[in-house]
C-alpha cells in the first residue's frame, strides 16, 4: 500500500470512527435521591426528589443513544427508577419495576442503569416504580432523531414538555401505607400539578404558574405526559387546536382535536400553531372519572400559553373541559388513533390470551379488628387479571429468581383465561366472584411467539377505564369496544393495516381492548394497571419471556451491582 493510499485508508477509517461517535453517544447522569423541602397550596412538606427538583430532571437522547444512570438513595426509603416505554432489549435488569426486575436500592446505596434507545422516537418517561414515591420522583425521557434523520412533520419551532402530575399535601408514602392497613381506599390527591405547579386555581400558587412562552405564527410541539397516580386527565388549551402527531414514542397519522384524555403511563405529541390574538390563554388538565361513587380529586390544573411577553397583565382565557365522566369523548380521540404507515402485524397467533380486569373485595380475615376492614360492607378493597390478585416476592426479585434457578419464588401457572365465564360487564355480578386468589403467577412465552390479548373490563365492585401498561414491549392496539368482547362479531373489526403503537392502552370502562406483539424481548416483563392503588391491590401479573437461540436473543448477564434484596 503506498503511503499516499495509507493516508486515505486511516483518513476514511478515523471519519468513520468519528461518524460513529457522533450518532450513537453514551450519556452520563447522576441521580440522587434525597429528602427536600417543597412548598405547594400553602403548605411545606418534605417531598422525596431526585437532585432537589421537582419534577426530576428532563433527560434528552437522540435514538441509538445509551444512558447510564447511577441512582444513589440518599432518602430514607426503597427505590427503583422505571424507564417507562424504553423496550430495553436484553437489558431488563435495567427495566426497574422494584422485585420484579431488581431489588430496591436500599438507603445509602447505588445502582447504575445502563440502556440503549433501539429504534424509538419522541415522548417517554421516567419514574420511581416503589410504593408511591413516584409521586413526585419522575421526569419526561425525550428522544429525539438520530442525527440525519427528522421528524414526519415540519421541524417546530419550539418544543415544550408539560408533565401532569398529582399532588397530596400529606406524604405519599404515608397514604398508600394507611389505606394498606385499613382496607380502604387511598385518600385522593389535593391537586393536580403541570411540571410540578398546581396553577392559578389553587390557593397560594398563582406565583409558581407556569407559562409556555410563543410568538404569534410559530408552531410548537408539546410533550404531554401523564405522570398522575390514579387519575386519567383530560388536557386543552384555550381557543387552540391541537394536531395529534405521535403516542408513546411512535409517530402517528395526524388528526386535530381540541381535548386530549391521557389515562396515567402515556404520552402524547401534539402541535399547536400561535394563530390566535396575542392574550394569554390557560392550558388545562383536570379529571376524566369512569368509576362511579367513587372519590376522586374534582380540581382543575392551569399553565398560560403566553403570546409575547406585552401581554402579561392580560387576565388568561378559560377553556371549556368535557365533564368528569364524558366517555364519549374519550371513544372519539381514542379510535382516532392510526399509525403513521402500515405497520406489520401478527396476524397468525401462538397465544390467544384473555385477561379479565378489575377491582375485588377480600374478606374480613378473622383475626383482624374492624378498622383494618374498612372497604366495602366491612371488606377489604383488592384488584386482579383472571381472579389472580399479583403478590410481588421478597426475598428476590422475579429475574433473579428465573435466571439463576431459584425455586419458590413465583409458579408458571397464570391462566391464559378466566376460571370463571361469566357476563363480564353485567349488572348482577355473583359476589362469589368477588373474592379472587393471591398469588405470584407467571405466564411463559417461548421467543418470538406472537401474542394476542384481550383486556375486558370487569363491573366486579364498579367499571372502570384501567391504562395497562406492558413493560419491555410496544404493542398494536387492534381493537376496543364496550361490553363483553365477542370474537365471533369483533374480530372481523380489528384494525391490521395501520393500529397505533403503544405501551399503555386505556381499556374502556365497561369494555374491551385487544393487543398484539411478538415476544422478541427475553426477561421477566411486568404488565399492569398503571393506577397505583390498583398495581397494590394485585391488577397485573408478569410474562416470563424465555431466550431464543444465540446472544442476541438471550437476556445479558446481570450487571455487577444489581441490588440485593
Amino acid at each position: 500500500m503506498t503511503t499516499l493510499n495509507t493516508f486515505s485508508f486511516w483518513l476514511l477509517f478515523c471519519s468513520l470512527l468519528s461518524a460513529s461517535s457522533i450518532i450513537a453517544k453514551v450519556q452520563h447522569h447522576n441521580f440522587v435521591i434525597q429528602e427536600t423541602p417543597v412548598k405547594r397550596l400553602c403548605k411545606t412538606r418534605n417531598a422525596i426528589t431526585v437532585n432537589g427538583m421537582f419534577p426530576g430532571p428532563t433527560l434528552e437522547v437522540n435514538d441509538g443513544d445509551t444512558l447510564e444512570v447511577i441512582v444513589h438513595n440518599r432518602a430514607r426509603y426503597n427505590i427503583t427508577i422505571h424507564w417507562h416505554g424504553v423496550r430495553q432489549m436484553r437489558t431488563g435488569w435495567a427495566d426497574g419495576p422494584e422485585f420484579v426486575t431488581q431489588c430496591p436500592i436500599r438507603p445509602g446505596k447505588s445502582y447504575t442503569y445502563r440502556f440503549t434507545i433501539q429504534g424509538q422516537e419522541g415522548t417517554l418517561w421516567w419514574h420511581a416504580h416503589s410504593s408511591w414515591l413516584r409521586a413526585t420522583v419522575y421526569g419526561a425521557l425525550i428522544i429525539h432523531p438520530a442525527p440525519g434523520s427528522s421528524f414526519p412533520f415540519p421541524k417546530p419551532d419550539r418544543q415544550t414538555a408539560l408533565v401532569l402530575g398529582e399532588w397530596w399535601n400529606a406524604n405519599p408514602v404515608n397514604v398508600i401505607n394507611q389505606a394498606t392497613r385499613t382496607g380502604a381506599a387511598p385518600n385522593v390527591s389535593d391537586a393536580y400539578t403541570i411540571n410540578g405547579q398546581p396553577g392559578d386555581l389553587y390557593n397560594c400558587s398563582t406565583k409558581g404558574t407556569v407559562v409556555v412562552p410563543v410568538n404569534s405564527g410559530e408552531t410548537s410541539l408539546l410533550r404531554v405526559i401523564n405522570a398522575a397516580l390514579n387519575q386519567p386527565l383530560f388536557f386543552t388549551v384555550a381557543n387552540h387546536k391541537l394536531t395529534v402527531v405521535g403516542a408513546d414514542a411512535s409517530y402517528l397519522k395526524p388528526f386535530t382535536t381540541k381535548v386530549l384524555m391521557l389515562g396515567p403511563g402515556q404520552t402524547t405529541d401534539v402541535l399547536l400553531t400561535a394563530n390566535q390574538p396575542p392574550k394569554r390563554y390557560y392550558i388545562a388538565a383536570r379529571a376524566y372519572q369512569s368509576a362511579q361513587n367513587a372519590p376522586f380529586d374534582n380540581t382543575t390544573t392551569t399553565a398560560i400559553l403566553q403570546y409575547s411577553k406585552k401581554t402579561t397583565t392580560s387576565k388568561p382565557i378559560m377553556p371549556p373541559l368535557p365533564a368528569f365522566n364524558h366517555t364519549k369523548t374519550v371513544t372519539s380521540f381514542s379510535r382516532k388513533f392510526k399509525s403513521l404507515r402500515n405497520v406489520v402485524v401478527p396476524k397468525t397467533i401462538d397465544e390467544n390470551l384473555f385477561f379479565t380486569i378489575g377491582l375485588g373485595l377480600d374478606k374480613c380475615p378473622k383475626n383482624f379488628p374492624k378498622n383494618r376492614c374498612q372497604g366495602l360492607n366491612g371488606t377489604r378493597f383488592t384488584a386482579s387479571m383472571n381472579n389472580v390478585s399479583f403478590v410481588l416476592p421478597s426475598n428476590f426479585s422475579l429475574l433473579q429468581a428465573h435466571s439463576n434457578g431459584i425455586p419458590n419464588v413465583f409458579t408458571t401457572d397464570f391462566p391464559a383465561k378466566p376460571p370463571v365465564k361469566f357476563d363480564y360487564t353485567g349488572k348482577n355480578i355473583s359476589r362469589g366472584l368477588f373474592q379472587p386468589v393471591k398469588g405470584t403467577k407467571l405466564y411463559k412465552l417461548k421467543y418470538g411467539s406472537r401474542v394476542q390479548i384481550v383486556l375486558q373490563d370487569t363491573n366486579i365492585v364498579t367499571s372502570e377505564n384501567h391504562p395497562i401498561h406492558l413493560h419491555g414491549y410496544d404493542f398494536y392496539i387492534v381493537g376496543e369496544g364496550f361490553g363483553n368482547f365477542n370474537p365471533k362479531k369483533d374480530t372481523s373489526k380489528f384494525n391490521l393495516v395501520d393500529p397505533p403503537l403503544r405501551n399503555t392502552v386505556a381499556v374502556p370502562v365497561n369494555g374491551w381492548a385487544v393487543i398484539r406483539f411478538v415476544a422478541d424481548n427475553p426477561g421477566v416483563w411486568l404488565m399492569h394497571c398503571h393506577l397505583d392503588v390498583h398495581i397494590k391491590w394485585g391488577l397485573g401479573m408478569a410474562f416470563l419471556v424465555e431466550n431464543g437461540v444465540g446472544k442476541l436473543e438471550t437476556l445479558e448477564a446481570a450487571p455487577h451491582d444489581l441490588p440485593v434484596c
